[in-house]
């Protein structure tokens, strides 16, 4: 009974982790386009405006 709970309780933990790094990971990707997108229309002002 206790090895069951163990493995369950493991399992838990892993699918924990897997999911926090993985929305992690769907944040940064975001915010790396954001930064881009930001960084385009500052380029496009400046050209605009020489």
């Amino acid at each position: 009974m206790r090895k069951h709970l163990t493995i369950a309780f493991t399992g838990l933990v892993l699918l924990f982790g897997a999911s926090t790094f993985l929305n992690a990971c769907n944040t940064v990707e975001g915010a790396g386009k954001d930064v881009t997108a930001t960084g385009h229309e500052i380029s496009q002002e400046a050209k605009e405006h020489k």
